[in-house]
């Protein structure tokens, strides 16, 4: 049996340990690294004989937080799998997440059953979210065809539009950008959210990346 090399980036001290001693329970897991920031933990990781297959990666962190290291992770260790631990289920940070290369994004609530079968998933397979990110992701990867002629029927103001929404700006904050005015953006909101059969902007920002379209 392989046992999973584990990391562990979080400040808060009692939550690390708790995660740690609950994974080391487990004999197909080892917890290798635990760090309280990202900055100490790219350090380590620098040095390190042994490097973690999947990072439990808090997001709100001093020094260097969770979606910065992810950054760092992505381009000098693009093997290490991220999967995102937050308090909350803010549709901004799960963007920035995304963008930053996490393959997970959990609540620091989930049961421990859950985090058992993310870290086994991102290990085997590369990616794992739960609630509305996991329908809308596997939305994207099994229908390759189908979105490229959705594609297809996307105009250049709607594709600029996308490209806006990827950004943390608000709907208002857009029309400015784009010259409009708010009314004319929630039309286009809703056309695109029409074209690509998606409902909220998490899908849409998901089927972005996907493409290349922000």
């Amino acid at each position: 049996m392989k046992t999973i090399p584990i990391a562990i980036v979080d400040d808060h001290t009692l939550m690390s340990k708790a995660l740690e001693n609950m994974i080391m329970e487990n004999p197909q897991y080892s917890v290798i690294m635990n760090h309280p920031n990202g900055e100490d933990f790219i350090t380590a990781i620098e040095k390190a004989s042994e490097l973690p297959a999947v990072v439990l990666m808090d997001i709100n962190m001093p020094y260097k937080n969770g979606i910065e290291t992810t950054e760092w992770l992505t381009e000098h260790h693009p093997d290490i799998k991220v999967i995102a631990l937050t308090m909350e289920d803010d549709e901004k940070v799960l963007i920035k997440m995304l963008k930053a290369g996490a393959k997970g994004y959990l609540l620091k609530d989930m049961q421990p059953a859950i985090l058992f079968q993310a870290i086994d998933t991102v290990f085997d397979k590369g990616s794992f979210y739960t609630d509305f990110v996991a329908q809308k992701l596997l939305k994207v990867k099994t229908e390759d065809i189908k979105n490229a002629s959705l594609l297809s029927e996307l105009k250049g103001r709607e594709k600029e539009f996308i490209k806006w929404a990827c950004s943390e700006l608000t709907y208002k904050e857009i029309a400015d950008k784009m010259f409009l005015s708010p009314k004319t953006i929630d039309g286009y909101r809703d056309s695109v959210f029409t074209k690509l059969e998606i409902k909220n902007r998490v899908g849409l920002v998901l089927f972005a990346l996907k493409h290349d379209l922000c």
